[in-house]
């Protein structure tokens, strides 16, 4: 159990990835099941279900890789001011 909240910790966008498609092809599983989709298309559904769940992941992150140190430098310049 511990190995497993070391890897979540240390791959945040990987956990967050795998929760949001799994979470997605259920929600299509449960509200498609009765549209008489063939077995290849079931296939790329999903596949493309997956990639948009972390092309969303994706965009999300985009806001981590900012660096606080330097907004706190500019919020010191324009208080100095």
């Amino acid at each position: 159990m511990e190995s497993i909240k070391q890897w979540v910790t240390k791959h945040p966008n990987l956990t967050a990835w795998f929760v949001l498609a799994l979470g997605m092809v259920i929600l299509l599983l449960i509200e498609a099941r009765d549209v008489g989709l063939e077995t290849s298309q079931w296939f790329w559904l999903i596949v493309i279900t997956v990639l948009v769940a972390g092309a969303a992941i994706w965009i999300i992150s985009w806001g981590d890789d900012d660096d606080p140190d330097v907004n706190e430098d500019d919020n010191q310049a324009e208080i100095s001011s």
